[in-house]
């Protein structure tokens, strides 16, 4: 409203928000504008611009893409805001558990296979401090000692989106080098437990008695680790990996933050300092979506890893 708004104004944007409403229906209208499938009047739906299949006369029955309301501050749709923030967030999440997997199951199966000797101590070390270091501690380490203290040899600075613009033409290029740190950063917890994870899977399945028939086929060993051994492990670490990824999709805000990454965890923390409700609460349902979407993917990958599940 500003410091200007008289009564006539206030209650106009009262009843704009539905705060004239008693809150049982409040909460009902929000449930009915975020819902796939809702009845809606040809007013809200010119109002709103709501996409979907409308069905009916003065109340349509409604199969729609969810209404996320606009932004207090901005007056935006709250959809079109988290969308264009989206790609941010999954570039980051897909790059940072690249790092954690392709780092982070070597190094389980190595510290399984040289059980008790340095190798293996020093990955259960190094896996404790990456679990027990907050990411948001461990940004404001990379980035000052990476992107501040060494930037001249690394070329890296403390923030900076996932594009550039080109000073010739004015279009976004991508910029990968504004990825290498926040990746790292997220990357670290998911690293660490991904390698205690894979390690104690591994000491288990390499006990089973199939893994010494392996062997006494005649097999080498590193078919037999790899190969055998590996693919019967996996069933917690894809757990782990699945988990993870929709955690890191749902709450990079600190790391976002932190290194400046235009994403959802960045847009979301901006919201919460300016009360923009609106984008907060769009923010936990897309994130909540992830968690199913993700805990779905990992039952259908569990099938694929392992024939027993799919028996």
């Amino acid at each position: 409203m500003g410091q200007t708004g008289d009564a006539k104004t206030q209650e106009n944007i009262r009843k704009e928000l539905y705060l004239d409403q008693p809150k049982w229906k409040q909460f009902v209208l929000y449930v009915n504008d975020v819902s796939p499938i809702a009845i809606h009047s040809k007013e809200d739906i010119a109002d709103k611009q709501l996409k979907g299949i409308f069905i009916g006369g003065d109340t349509k029955f409604s199969i729609k893409v969810p209404y996320l309301r606009k932004s207090y501050q901005s007056k935006r749709e709250v959809g079109s805001i988290l969308m264009q923030a989206l790609p941010g967030t999954i570039m980051l999440t897909i790059a940072a558990m690249l790092i954690a997997v392709f780092v982070g199951i070597p190094l389980g199966v190595i510290a399984a296979v040289k059980q008790n000797t340095w190798l293996d101590t020093s990955a259960i070390f190094s896996s404790i401090v990456g679990i027990s270091a907050p990411s948001f501690f461990m940004g404001i380490i990379i980035a000052y000692l990476f992107g501040f203290v060494l930037t001249d040899y690394t070329g890296l600075q403390i923030s900076g989106n996932w594009f550039d613009i080109d000073e010739v033409t004015g279009k976004r290029i991508f910029s990968f080098k504004n990825l290498i740190l926040p990746a790292i950063t997220l990357g670290i917890r998911p690293l660490a437990i991904i390698t205690q994870l894979t390690r104690s899977a591994m000491l288990d399945v390499l006990d089973q008695d199939y893994i010494r028939t392996a062997y006494a086929k005649g097999l080498s060993k590193n078919k037999v680790i790899w190969r055998h051994g590996l693919k019967n492990a996996l069933n917690p670490v894809i757990t782990a990996i699945t988990g993870w990824f929709a955690e890191l999709l749902a709450g990079a805000f600190f790391v976002e933050y932190i290194f400046g990454w235009q994403g959802i965890g960045k847009v979301t923390v901006d919201a919460l300092e300016k009360l923009d409700y609106p984008v907060v609460m769009g923010s936990v349902l897309i994130s909540a979506t992830f968690f199913v979407f993700m805990n779905i993917m990992a039952d259908v990958l569990y099938g694929v890893f392992d024939p027993r599940v799919r028996r």
